[in-house]
């Protein structure tokens, strides 16, 4: 009785199913054989007084909305609302960067420093010492002559500084009397007003400078907490880094997992390459200029030299700003002269790095177009301020290699395959080939 019930409720339903069914198709075929109609003979208009309301003029019902619209207005439309939600997730994104960036800069930073000492711990673990004391020794080391540098500069400035306030003010008392006996004659009277016009301006400013004090603390905690958090996460990298990688490809889907293995290591050996030749290029940028300074007597220039090494991690637009702040400095302490003759030491060293050293340090690996770099740096510096500008170029190398490497695998493996001769493996002669293609490759050696 039930099993009869059931069947006949199901044969209802199957039934109601296909009425309807079959009515919405003599619906859709009504309409297509009006519209079609009304297509070929243009000419033959209903009478305004005997068309129904809301009916088109020549017949038949009105069409669909979307079908109205043009074809290209329509796919502007699709593109537009994906471009608006990728939009939303790129700013969602961003928020959330903002939130962490501590975290998100320390962990930057990290990898930029595991990427310089790492070479120095596989080196070690080569000439058989131990993974423990290998990472121990070179973290010690790194972070050591690290913290050496900092405290030089930062005492160089120190002992400059009293030097380099006696030359400003000796400059400004220069471009006083300048103004009122040169050839504009400005009057005695109005340089004084102009400089108690300055004056009064710091005195009404003190409160701002007072509080700007007292942010200056909050971003040296912070700074203090960075380094903190920098340093552990880079001794872990050193000391783990193999074991990290292979959980994180746990959490990649199976069947981009050997693709994206693939990619980590030619990654790993782009920013690799980029922090080791980065900091060569900056030593050699800071010591050219530096004993240019040096030569030509300008104060404050083993300072200036630490600067000019710290903006190299910013390419472009950090040596064009170290570069101004050298010539602003050689200006108001040594005159026009010197400062011109700055410019040109600063310009030399600036074309043999863009025409030599780069080329020949850091080669093909890294190589991305000028107007991508400012892009990244301009972007970096507006989303976390200069330490996103340092660590924007590294990103973006980073990228780069990473999708060249995943597009060459793509292509290999869904493009029919040549055969192979007998002597050669298809896995060696297909490693070669994604890497003949997107350049010099990582070996397993190099992750972190």
């Amino acid at each position: 009785m039930t099993t009869s019930t059931a069947d006949k409720l199901r044969d209802g339903v199957a039934r109601l199913a296909a009425r309807i069914v079959e009515r919405r198709a003599k619906q859709l075929a009504k309409e297509e054989a009006t519209t079609r109609s009304g297509a070929e003979s243009p000419g033959t208009e209903t009478p305004e007084s005997s068309r129904p309301p809301g009916t088109p003029p020549g017949g038949g019902r009105r069409p669909a909305p979307s079908a109205a619209l043009p074809w290209g207005l329509r796919v502007a439309a699709e593109a537009a609302w994906r471009l608006l939600a990728l939009a939303g997730l790129v700013w969602v994104l961003v928020q959330i960067i903002g939130s962490i960036s501590l975290l998100v800069l320390a962990f930057a930073a990290g990898l930029l420093v595991t990427a310089l000492l790492q070479p120095t711990v596989a080196w070690l673990k080569r000439h058989r010492v131990g993974r423990g004391l290998a990472t121990a020794t070179t973290f010690i080391t790194g972070f050591v002559v690290i913290g050496l540098i900092g405290w030089f500069v930062a005492w160089q400035v120190t002992e400059s500084l009293p030097t380099l306030t006696k030359r400003i003010q000796d400059a400004i008392d220069e471009m006083q009397r300048w103004a009122i006996k040169g050839p504009f004659h400005i009057p005695e009277e109005q340089v004084n007003d102009i400089g108690k016009t300055l004056s009064k301006w710091l005195g009404d400013n003190s409160e701002a400078a007072t509080s700007a004090g007292l942010a200056g603390v909050t971003v040296l905690m912070e700074f203090l907490s960075g380094v903190a958090l920098t340093m552990f996460i880079s001794l872990f990298l050193l000391y783990d880094g193999a074991r990290i990688w292979n959980w994180v490809l746990k959490l990649v889907p199976r069947a981009a997992r050997d693709g994206v293995a693939g990619a980590g290591p030619h990654a790993w050996a782009t920013l690799t390459g980029y922090v080791r030749g980065t900091v060569l290029i900056a030593f050699i940028d800071a010591v050219f200029i530096g004993l240019g300074l040096l030569i030509l007597g300008v104060p404050l220039a083993v300072p200036l030299a630490g600067i000019i090494f710290i903006s190299a991690f910013v390419p472009i637009v950090g040596a064009a700003i170290s570069g101004a702040l050298s010539v602003l400095v050689a200006l108001v302490t040594n005159g026009l002269l010197t400062a011109v003759f700055v410019a040109c030491v600063v310009v030399l060293v600036q074309v043999l790095e863009g025409h030599v050293f780069q080329p020949f340090i850091l080669g093909r690996m890294v190589r991305v177009h000028p107007l991508a770099v400012v892009l990244a740096v301009v972007g970096g510096s507006l989303i976390a301020g200069i330490p996103g500008a340092v660590v924007a170029v590294p990103l973006m190398a980073v990228i780069n290699t990473a999708a060249g490497y995943l597009k060459a695998y793509a292509e290999d493996h869904h493009a029919p395959e040549p055969a192979l001769p007998a002597t050669g493996g298809s896995a060696f002669g297909q490693r070669r080939s994604i890497t003949d293609r997107i350049g010099r490759g990582a070996t397993s050696s190099s992750r972190p």
